[in-house]
């Protein structure tokens, strides 16, 4: 392992910082704040700009009261609910906000806390399915050692993770250039949703807003297809939606879309305050329908800093500043702020999917109809010296962070592009993007291949 030592620039190492520090191992000596600072700082100067970021959906961007807000409360550990009790309660708002606009049958019976972003949050989602799948399995008289999860192939990889850590097998439902998401159509293969589902299955995941193209999967005709299922087998499965992104666009934005707690067969539904939620990573949500869709077997009543307290999360000490912050901006934007601001970044993101399909070397994937974000590969027919991943490089030199990346499995031979359009990119910046794009597109017209291709094994934005 290398063990370079940092070159203290003279215009602020003080007299008695005269040695290096090393940047591998703890240095010997403390060093002045203002030199620490300093080393920081300039490091950080070296990341990209998060402003011109599009590969993520994470905010990037607050206002000055919300910074404020933020300094204020950078001490406060969510599960300390006794010394931060109104925290607490602030926290507990934020949840049944979250069920009442999910159209939950009795926000007040749901129940829902706050995680440290969708991961958690889906994790949690998935025990609960799991449990639930168990306890019934057990109560009569049946092995319960071989749970299952059935998902789209398109899932991000925290699902993944669920199953590898917490000994669930994953069925992964492939989606092709004819069903690009997950809606229980028969397939090119001849299998259909059903042909993934038993009696060990715990639960289906449906996700609005997926990671790779930004699109919804219809929820609606995902239950349809179980309610069918089950009126034939006998077998209730449950829906998880991972609403990571859309279950914070789709509410202001198509309202009239069925896809939440109006649907009986959903029991549970998360989302990232940190994403469309427009708050500083992390935090994210998750709810519940009803009390008993989460079982109190996965409830535990601890004794913390003298006082008892419930909790479900996997993560116990984590800030609490940003439950604050969503809390601030449930208050500032009220519904019809949010719809304000959905919409205006909507229509960017239209408004450039509109441009890149308008270029001659590519075709959209979709066109930003769902979520703020769209994703194109190169069209076909032609033979090309250049690659999505060149653009992607070429881009990057103008300050622009746009992925090109292989779709899930079966469709791996498929490169594509995706632009993330989040609050705060304007029309203006668009326009300098779309400009970007041309450059770029004729500079590798001319010149050809750069890059070599990398060796991508999973998306994980």
């Amino acid at each position: 392992m290398r063990d370079d030592s940092f070159i203290l620039n003279p215009l602020f190492a003080r007299p008695s910082e005269t040695s290096p520090p090393p940047s591998q191992r703890l240095p010997e000596e403390p060093m002045l704040p203002e030199t620490a600072y300093q080393i920081v700082h300039d490091e950080a100067m070296l990341d990209g700009n998060a402003r011109l970021n599009l590969a993520t959906f994470v905010t990037t961007w607050m206002d000055e009261r919300a910074n404020l807000l933020y300094s204020e409360a950078l001490d406060k550990n969510i599960v300390d609910k006794d010394e931060y009790p109104q925290t607490a309660a602030i926290e507990e708002r934020c949840w049944r906000m979250l069920a009442a606009l999910w159209q939950a049958p009795d926000p007040a019976q749901a129940l829902g806390c706050s995680t440290t972003g969708s991961s958690e949050a889906c994790m949690l989602g998935g025990l609960a399915l799991k449990r639930r799948w168990q306890e019934a399995r057990r109560a009569q008289g049946k092995a319960a050692d071989r749970p299952n999860l059935v998902m789209s192939s398109a899932t991000q990889v925290c699902w993944e993770k669920f199953c590898n850590y917490f000994d669930v097998e994953p069925r992964s439902v492939s989606i092709s250039e004819e069903h690009k998401v997950l809606d229980g159509a028969v397939l090119s293969n001849g299998r259909s949703l059903v042909d993934y589902l038993d009696e060990n299955t715990i639960g289906v995941v449906a996700i609005m807003g997926v990671t790779y193209t930004g699109m919804y999967e219809p929820v609606a005709k995902i239950a349809a297809v179980l309610d069918d299922f089950q009126v034939r087998t006998g077998l209730d499965i449950p829906i998880h939606v991972d609403g990571a992104s859309g279950a914070m666009v789709a509410p202001f934005l198509q309202p009239e879309l069925v896809w939440d707690f109006r649907i009986p067969r959903v029991q549970s539904i998360n989302t990232s305050g940190h994403k469309y939620g427009l708050v500083y990573p992390g935090v994210g949500w998750v709810v519940w329908r009803e009390a008993r869709s989460l079982p109190q077997s996965l409830i535990f009543n601890v004794s913390y800093l003298g006082g008892d307290m419930p909790t479900f999360a996997l993560n116990f000490s984590r800030p609490g500043a940003q439950i604050l912050l969503q809390y601030y901006n449930f208050l500032r934007f009220g519904f019809k702020g949010y719809q304000a601001i959905q919409k205006a970044t909507s229509e960017v993101a239209r408004y450039l999917a509109a441009g890149v399909g308008a270029l001659e070397p590519f075709e959209l994937w979709n066109a930003a109809e769902d979520i703020p974000v769209f994703a194109w590969q190169l069209a076909g027919g032609v033979e090309r010296s250049w690659t999505l991943y060149d653009l992607s490089d070429r881009l990057r030199m103008q300050g622009w962070q746009i992925p090109a990346y292989p779709l899930p499995a079966d469709l791996q031979e498929i490169t594509v592009q995706r632009i993330v359009v989040r609050a705060g990119l304007s029309r203006d910046l668009a326009d300098r993007l779309l400009d970007d794009i041309k450059k770029q597109v004729a500079w590798l017209e001319r010149n050809g291949h750069e890059v070599e291709q990398p060796e991508v094994q999973r998306f994980h934005h």
